[in-house]
């Protein structure tokens, strides 16, 4: 009578065992490349939707930035309430008088100025901070800003590292003509 193999031998689960580590130490750093690269690009576009509500703004003559007014709140014919919501990835404080304040763990992007001018550049920035990925918070490279021309022309740079940018972004601002 033969004897039935039962089960596997310790050599073999130590070599599955390796086989899986091995995989593991590759695919760990590029899923955290990943998420990295698309909080880059959510960031990306929550700043770019306030690209819109500057241009209306510029449009009614409206200056003194508001990041996001209670809702039912009444907005000065002056004012411009981008309607910004507060985001995770993000660190900065509400902009203008009567703004909501960001919630702990959340921050606003930022318009360079509490008042627009359509004679100069403007910016909104984005610093990574709270839960963003670790990479991104990184002192010094840790921004990413849409800058408006006086001639409404709008340009995305960053400062996060290469690898992390979108393709839309380059590193640095762009003098306008």
């Amino acid at each position: 009578m033969r004897k039935l193999q039962q089960g596997f031998t310790l050599i073999e689960l130590m070599i599955v065992v390796a086989i899986i580590g091995i995989l593991a130490a590759v695919a760990l750093p590029q899923y955290q490349t990943y998420v990295a690269k698309s909080q880059v690009s959510r960031a990306m576009g929550e700043v770019g939707a306030l690209k819109n509500a500057i241009d209306a703004c510029f449009n009614d003559n409206r200056v003194n930035i508001i990041s996001s007014a209670p809702r039912g709140a009444a907005v000065g014919a002056g004012d411009c309430d981008l309607a910004a919501t507060a985001s995770t990835l993000m660190v900065g404080a509400a902009q203008g008088v009567g703004s909501t304040a960001a919630l702990p763990g959340t921050g606003y992007p930022l318009v360079a100025n509490a008042t627009l001018a359509a004679n100069a550049t403007n910016t909104i920035t984005a610093t990574f901070g709270n839960s963003a990925n670790p990479q991104l918070a990184v002192a010094g490279a840790n921004t990413l800003v849409w800058e408006r021309s006086v001639d409404a022309q709008w340009h995305c740079f960053s400062t996060v590292p290469a690898k992390f940018r979108p393709a839309g972004c380059t590193d640095q601002a762009t003098a306008f003509p």
